[in-house]
């Protein structure tokens, strides 16, 4: 495996991702890149608008190696500097160098903003050539992942990010609630729910996982997942991007978006052919 990609704009919420990456780099015994975006013209920058305010993201970084000592090699604790979209270059990136995952940072959103679809959280998860993980800048990052929650559809994908979750679970010795996920009576789609569920069991039964199964017929998928998670106290969701193709722009599909704007807990998002060796 390579390395786990963090987006760090030394924020609350990027330093919230970057505790979940070191932790999940330790379980997956790989390493952490920090990544830091010089945005053109960014009035917001943190850093006073002088020559030299590249050396201070430099002593930021070398001050975050040191924080981290503790839970981290600093040798498996990297950062690089990249400039333009912060989207792109880190997706880019991601891509370039190979990462297994990337983890970033989101406000979560509300009201009239959760029809805007043109954050970045949502663009990297759109664009991104790994699994990522989003995460809130309010979300209390535990020292291990205790449950993960894995909902199984009628869909061949939803077996993608099965696999996935399950070597997380291994490595992190969390448990997973396997949630058969029915979106219809139907006895063909139970059936094939059903069928999908029970090779998931397997895989499980087989690497030692410590697992439960749950059913639940749904009407209203990111309300119901959302109250799962809740009932269960889980620390990470894991969903399929179904992403959307519209004018030559890929995007989330809109339960995709709902449950990274909305899920208070970590979302794991897998995309149509991501794998892990």
């Amino acid at each position: 495996m390579s390395d786990i990609l963090v987006g760090i704009d030394f924020s609350k919420g990027s330093l919230n991702a970057l505790k979940f990456a070191v932790n999940m780099a330790n379980d997956l015994d790989v390493s952490v890149m920090m990544l830091w975006i010089d945005k053109p013209h960014n009035p917001d920058n943190i850093f006073d608008d002088s020559s030299n305010y590249r050396e201070e993201v430099h002593n930021r970084f070398a001050e975050l190696i040191e924080e981290f000592a503790d839970r981290i090699p600093k040798e498996r604790l990297k950062y690089k500097i990249r400039s333009g979209k912060v989207y792109d270059e880190i997706s880019n990136f991601a891509k370039i160098n190979s990462s297994i995952c990337i983890v970033t940072g989101t406000h979560g959103i509300s009201g009239y903003e959760e029809l805007w679809i043109g954050s970045n959280a949502n663009r990297i998860v759109s664009t991104a050539p790994c699994p990522v993980i989003t995460i809130r800048q309010d979300y209390h990052v535990p020292e291990k992942l205790g449950t993960i929650v894995l909902p199984i559809d009628s869909t061949p994908e939803t077996m993608e990010k099965a696999a996935i979750a399950i070597k997380i679970a291994k490595a992190s010795k969390a448990k997973v609630v396997l949630l058969r996920l029915y979106t219809s009576n139907v006895s063909v789609f139970k059936r094939k729910v059903n069928q999908y569920a029970d090779v998931v069991v397997e895989d499980m039964k087989a690497e030692g996982i410590d697992y439960e199964v749950m059913d639940k017929l749904t009407t209203n998928l990111t309300a119901d997942l959302l109250g799962v998670i809740d009932k269960v106290e889980a620390d990470l969701l894991v969903i399929m991007t179904e992403q959307e193709s519209s004018m030559a722009n890929i995007m989330l599909g809109p339960y995709a978006q709902q449950m990274v704007n909305n899920s208070p807990l970590p979302v794991l998002s897998v995309h149509v052919g991501d794998a892990w060796e």
